[in-house]
């Protein structure tokens, strides 16, 4: 949401942000319809100063015995007209409120303008991109593996699932502690077990709702399935005024992910790179409106660690202002190499929302011994999405006789475990 007084005062600011995301200018409009509902709370003002100086004027009249029909009468049309206007500016006010929570985020001056993907900028990399003869993707290791079946959950749930056994299940859950671990013991995120229900006031809190409603699964109790715990954790401070010695807070989370993926047909298809369902470990920042540029990039260095802990290659891009999610003014997005493909596919992506989402779901802080409030800034970024970390493993540690080797790092979380075998060989092992 928006502070109109702002939005009055700097108009130009809101429409070139705005533009630079490829809408029309709007400030106008949204100024005309606040002054709609001003000059609407103006009248209501002015009828009830009326009706007050003619109710007192009633009791003066009957104390001396007069008859005050007239006047009463007089009175009794001012609280009808007060009582229209009040169903007006309520109706004003929806509308107007309905209209802001439609558009995004003004774009930070520094993000780069853009139209597409094609047009982010590339900030950093990490690593060296492996080279093979014909690399096999994760879904024809997965199945070598005999541990990745997604026949079988199609059976259960449709497409876009999948059913994951033996040692890739069990990698999947050690990757899921390793970010886990790193995160609290070494980043400093408190772990936090968040509700995977909701109710629309969260969603619409951190901008998910009126938008994204078609991407999101809905119960018959009115409850929606969690997109991401970015939703639990972020509106956790919802209705709030923090003290600004306690921040920043940082939270982290594994919980699984539901996404109908209303708007990827025939994207991704084949594999775990786009699914219905997934786990994913996030991180959440709640801080103060001078601090958050910096924890921005403290969040995107805290997802970096994870890949480099993995020895996977990675990149780090600036997103354009046309490639930019709906609530965030900044965002880097971390991309990690997959040999099958020949290219970077996104694993994290770490954004800062100022007081875009703080607004909608007010949550404030206050310094000691001031009485006037702020909206918090509020940062979010995936550390990371376990089912493509568990793609960029596979794929990146394929070996040429069907095996993948555990990275390092995983090792401890998988029993000292080194090598994932394929199915025929451990059969041969078994029977000497």
């Amino acid at each position: 949401m928006f502070d109109l007084k702002d939005i009055r005062e700097r108009p130009d600011h809101y429409d070139s942000g705005w533009q630079r995301r490829g809408l029309e200018p709007q400030a106008q409009n949204i100024i005309a319809m606040d002054e709609k509902r001003r000059a609407i709370m103006t009248e209501v003002q002015e009828l009830q100063s009326k009706r007050n100086e003619r109710s007192k004027e009633i009791g003066a009249i009957k104390a001396k015995g007069g008859d005050a029909a007239e006047i009463m009468a007089e009175v009794a049309g001012y609280k009808t007209r007060i009582g229209e206007l009040e169903e007006t500016d309520r109706t004003a006010q929806k509308e107007l409120s309905d209209f802001l929570a439609t558009l995004p985020n003004i774009p930070d001056n520094v993000v780069p303008n853009g139209k597409d993907e094609t047009e982010n900028v590339e900030v950093r990399r990490a690593g060296e991109p492996c080279r093979m003869n014909a690399p096999k993707d994760h879904v024809d290791i997965g199945a070598a593996l005999g541990g990745m079946d997604f026949e079988t959950a199609a059976k259960m749930s449709g497409s876009r699932f999948v059913l994951l056994k033996n040692g890739i299940a069990r990698m999947e859950r050690a990757l899921a502690q390793l970010m886990l671990d790193t995160h609290t013991l070494e980043h400093g995120y408190t772990e936090m077990s968040p509700p995977l229900l909701v109710r629309d006031v969260a969603l619409y809190g951190v901008g998910q709702l009126p938008k994204f409603e078609e991407d999101m699964f809905r119960t018959t109790t009115g409850h929606y399935l969690i997109p991401t715990s970015e939703v639990s954790l972020t509106t956790s401070v919802m209705d709030s005024i923090l003290d600004a010695a306690d921040l920043p807070l940082r939270m982290t989370a594994l919980t699984p992910c539901f996404r109908s993926e209303a708007g990827a047909a025939g994207k991704d298809t084949r594999g775990m790179i786009r699914q219905h369902q997934f786990y994913k470990v996030e991180m959440v920042s709640i801080t103060s409106e001078d601090k958050s540029d910096d924890e921005l990039e403290r969040m995107t260095g805290c997802a970096e660690n994870i890949l480099k802990k993995l020895g996977l290659p990675f990149r780090t891009m600036a997103l354009c202002t046309g490639d930019m999610g709906f609530a965030a003014r900044r965002t880097f997005d971390i991309e990690v190499w997959l040999p099958s493909q020949n290219t970077y596919r996104e694993i994290s992506s770490c954004s800062n929302c100022g007081d875009f989402q703080a607004r909608r779901m007010m949550a404030r802080y206050k310094n000691a011994g001031e009485k006037q409030t702020k909206y918090v800034h509020t940062l979010n970024g995936s550390g990371l999405a376990v089912g493509r970390t568990l793609v960029a493993v596979l794929e990146n540690y394929q070996q040429a006789d069907g095996s993948v080797i555990i990275p390092e790092a995983l090792r401890p979380y998988m029993g000292g475990l080194e090598k994932l075998e394929p199915v025929e060989r451990e059969a041969k092992v078994a029977h000497g």
